[in-house]
């Protein structure tokens, strides 16, 4: 697949096929779930004082009050955001590049290059990481460096909250949290079209480094999955 058909906008490619929202309730910002994941992630963190949390997706104010109020000190890092804006600036230097001049856009050296500019923070620095489903729509060469960046940046006992759609979802989402227990998922226009749907045991495999695992499944086709270092 090349730089110019990532990019695209999905209702260019493939629509998606629509799958029955249970377990959700319709509001004015988007759809809300009751997360059982959500509040496991809590309980593990219930002991943590003036933590440190990740959140891989766009700023919501509701998710940063929501940890702040716990006294949490929130980073954000939009890493769908930034993988679409890094693939941009490739493609623009590969037009500019002379012929013949390969190897850096190999994927592997892509992957690479995207996380010797991204997710730069010192390691075991995070109790936290928010990584909603950003596996799902990100290239394969990028998810093993992924997952062991993220334990690189977790401390010993810190936990990762991540998401797997076990079927197409109906549209592109976003992730906020509301409560204790509600995640919302507000529509949003397509980053990219969902690139693969995970195994259990491939999902396993991408969080091997870590030392627990447990998911929930949910009846609207969402896998929540908590990962413990």
């Amino acid at each position: 697949m090349s730089f110019l058909d990532k990019l695209r906008p999905l209702n260019e490619r493939e629509a998606p096929r629509p799958t029955a929202p249970a377990e959700r309730r319709e509001s004015a910002g988007g759809n809300r779930r009751v997360s059982n994941g959500l509040k496991d992630f809590l309980w593990l963190l219930g002991d943590v004082e003036h933590g440190r949390l990740l959140d891989l997706g766009p700023v919501w104010q509701s998710t940063v009050g929501f940890f702040t109020e716990r006294s949490f000190r929130v980073y954000t890092e939009d890493v769908l955001r930034g993988w679409k804006e890094f693939l941009r600036e490739e493609e623009n230097r590969l037009r500019q590049a002379p012929v013949g001049s390969t190897a850096e856009s190999e994927p592997g050296a892509l992957a690479q290059r995207f996380l010797a500019a991204n997710l730069q923070h010192p390691a075991e620095t995070f109790h936290a990481i928010l990584a909603w489903d950003v596996f799902d729509y990100l290239d394969a060469d990028v998810l093993p460096r992924l997952g062991q960046r993220l334990h690189e940046l977790l401390r010993p006992g810190g936990v990762v909250l991540a998401a797997f759609h076990a079927a197409k979802p109906e549209g592109f989402y976003r992730y906020r949290i509301i409560d204790a227990q509600t995640v919302e998922l507000v529509a949003a226009p397509p980053l990219f079209p969902l690139q693969r749907i995970f195994q259990n045991r491939e999902i396993m495999n991408l969080f091997g480094r870590f030392r627990s695992s447990k998911t929930f499944v949910g009846r609207d086709q969402l896998r929540e999955a908590l990962f413990n270092k």
